[in-house]
């Protein structure tokens, strides 16, 4: 492919990387800023926030196993591995969002020396969870590019950033829920 035309296609879809984001994160805003704590939920969407800290664990499961497998050089296994850890962080987004639209955001009633340790890490988690829209998106466009014979170095650089910010995020979105829920 000649190079003006992979730059163009770089800008296109890196700007509709960007949208994308943006409208993501102005959602979730609004979901969570916009509503308090609902009186009764419905059994079904009572229980997405356990299934939303499952997914978080199984997308830190395969983002870990993605990573053994590219430092063992088993490409087909890592890009295995970390689409299926997008596939479940999409599908945690959807859970997540379906939450909030109908139970709003739940307080946090920790007293002492928890509570602004819960209230670090949730700050920390929802910064880095905002950024890891476009970080995630843009590296697995440029896994794929680099899959199609484009330069892998883009991926690999982006990628040394991006796994150590999603793996944060998965983790302390399932801590965030254990402190939240079971506390």
């Amino acid at each position: 492919m000649p190079a003006d035309l992979t730059r163009s296609r770089d800008r296109a879809v890196l700007s509709i990387i960007a949208v994308v984001s943006v409208v993501a994160v102005l959602v979730l805003a609004v979901l969570m800023l916009g509503r308090g704590p609902a009186g009764g939920v419905a059994p079904g969407v009572a229980a997405l926030p356990t299934v939303n800290a499952m997914l978080n664990t199984l997308s830190a499961v395969l983002l870990t196993a993605g990573f053994v497998f590219i430092r063992r050089r088993n490409v087909a296994a890592h890009r295995a591995c970390m689409l299926g850890a997008f596939a479940v962080s999409v599908l945690f987004l959807a859970c997540y969002l379906v939450y909030h639209a109908h139970a709003g955001s739940r307080p946090f009633t920790g007293q002492g020396w928890i509570r602004p340790l819960y209230f670090a890490l949730l700050v920390s988690h929802i910064v880095l969870a905002a950024a890891i829209v476009p970080l995630a998106l843009t590296t697995i466009y440029r896994g794929l590019s680099a899959y199609r014979g484009l330069a892998v170095e883009r991926h690999t650089r982006l990628a040394r950033r991006t796994l150590p910010i999603w793996l944060y995020v998965s983790v302390t979105g399932v801590i965030v829920y254990l402190l939240l829920y079971h506390w």
